[in-house]
């Protein structure tokens, strides 16, 4: 193996674990799953460049079944990143330094996947179906503007992130 792992989840401290709970609870306010938050909240402040399901699991005290969902969730949504070791056949995760700009892609494929849809529905309508139509025909129209505009912000915040500002002093 190329890279040496330390299998042992290293227990969380007190305050590590509040953390991950606020994470958690805030994640979840906002429509999320909390399980989600945890996992996305534990990898955030894990001085690792990568974590296994079991170590997960382990470090918060979940089920594989529970780390296995949130992660694939997780994945898909662009907050992680599977990562693989040769000859190792264990799942890895990682979040990448700048997990909110590959959010911002992720939401950009989720937009082209609906709008993806939409045009399908826009195809089978009958061309009187007037209602259905103009539904659509909006639907498309605002994932159209929203991929634009996620070029746009993720541009912004790319320079908002570089810039060398007063972080205490919001824009």
């Amino acid at each position: 193996m190329s890279e040496e792992i330390d299998r042992q989840a290293e227990p969380l401290s007190e305050e590590a674990r509040t953390f991950v709970e606020d994470f958690a609870f805030s994640w979840g306010a906002a429509g999320n799953p909390r399980m989600d938050g945890r996992v996305l909240g534990l990898l955030l402040i894990v001085d690792r460049p990568f974590l296994s399901s079991a170590q997960i699991a382990d470090m918060l005290g979940a089920s594989a079944g529970a780390v296995s969902m949130s992660t694939r969730a997780l994945v898909s949504l662009g907050f992680l990143k599977p990562h693989s070791l040769p000859g190792d056949r264990n799942r890895y995760f990682r979040v990448e330094e700048d997990v909110w700009g590959s959010f911002l892609a992720g939401e950009r494929d989720y937009a082209r996947r609906v709008t993806s849809t939409i045009e399908y529905g826009l195809d089978i309508l009958p061309d009187d179906a007037a209602g259905p139509r103009t539904r659509l025909q909006n639907a498309r129209r605002y994932m159209i503007w929203l991929m634009g505009y996620h070029r746009k912000m993720l541009a912004d915040w790319q320079a908002y992130r570089d810039a060398d500002i007063d972080e205490d002093v919001a824009p």
